[in-house]
């Protein structure tokens, strides 16, 4: 079942179109991932369903709701979290406190107590480190910081943009895991990462992105065994 999907949207900056008709479906439940040279409009297409970027033409529908025309606060209500390139947690707050403004739509205190929590015992290095302000933390905290800020409101879709940007192989390992143990646990994942061959051993299906458009669309093991994107994403 559909749990998002684009249809035919273009989307600009200013008087430069960067999306040009795309179409995408994301079905509960699936990891699914972009892949595409820089510029490609991967970026894009997360801050366009997040309501950062306003589509010009076509729709995004989330759970049979239109999103295009929404504020990025009434896109993450609705249930979508988008976790950005760069991390951008708040460095000079408090791990605890990034936190809390992840979970600041929670009904109560208590609430978001609760939900803390549980990022805690999901990020054990997080707890370890709950007083440290954000800029301290490494590359690798910070992305886990910012997953777990993410996933303070529950959201029904996880939206990462490059979690593996600056980090060791290593963390990068933990970081990925991560990612399959939240969608084992009912998170649907929809991911930009520059690394394509990570990307497709982690997802179910993928799309290849080239200047805006969508040119190929697959389950992901038949997009690692495919000529064209073997040698243009997946060489070396």
């Amino acid at each position: 079942m559909a749990l998002l999907e684009l249809n035919g949207v273009h989307a600009a900056y200013g008087p430069v179109g960067v999306l040009r008709g795309i179409s995408l479906r994301v079905d509960e439940g699936e990891i699914v991932t972009l892949i595409g040279a820089n510029g490609a409009g991967k970026s894009t297409t997360l801050r366009t369903i997040s309501g950062v970027v306003a589509a010009s033409q076509g729709t995004v529908v989330f759970q049979n709701q239109r999103l295009d025309g929404l504020k990025p606060h009434q896109v993450a209500a609705l249930g979508i979290a988008h976790v950005p390139e760069g991390r951008r947690i708040f460095p000079r707050l408090t791990v605890a406190e990034n936190l809390e403004m992840g979970g600041y739509r929670l009904p109560s205190k208590a609430d978001i107590g609760v939900q803390m929590e549980a990022m805690f015992q999901r990020f054990p290095r997080l707890k370890e480190r709950r007083g440290q302000l954000g800029g301290t933390l490494s590359g690798g905290e910070q992305q886990m910081l910012a997953i777990a800020r993410a996933l303070m409101m529950k959201p029904t879709l996880l939206m990462l943009d490059e979690p593996s940007m600056g980090l060791a192989p290593i963390v990068v390992e933990q970081v990925f895991a991560t990612i399959r143990e939240l969608n084992a646990a009912g998170v649907t994942v929809l991911l930009v990462e520059q690394n394509a061959y990570l990307a497709l051993q982690t997802a179910s299906r993928g799309y290849v992105l080239q200047l805006g458009e969508i040119i190929l669309e697959d389950r992901a093991e038949r997009l690692l065994d495919n000529a064209m994107v073997r040698e243009a994403y997946l060489a070396g």
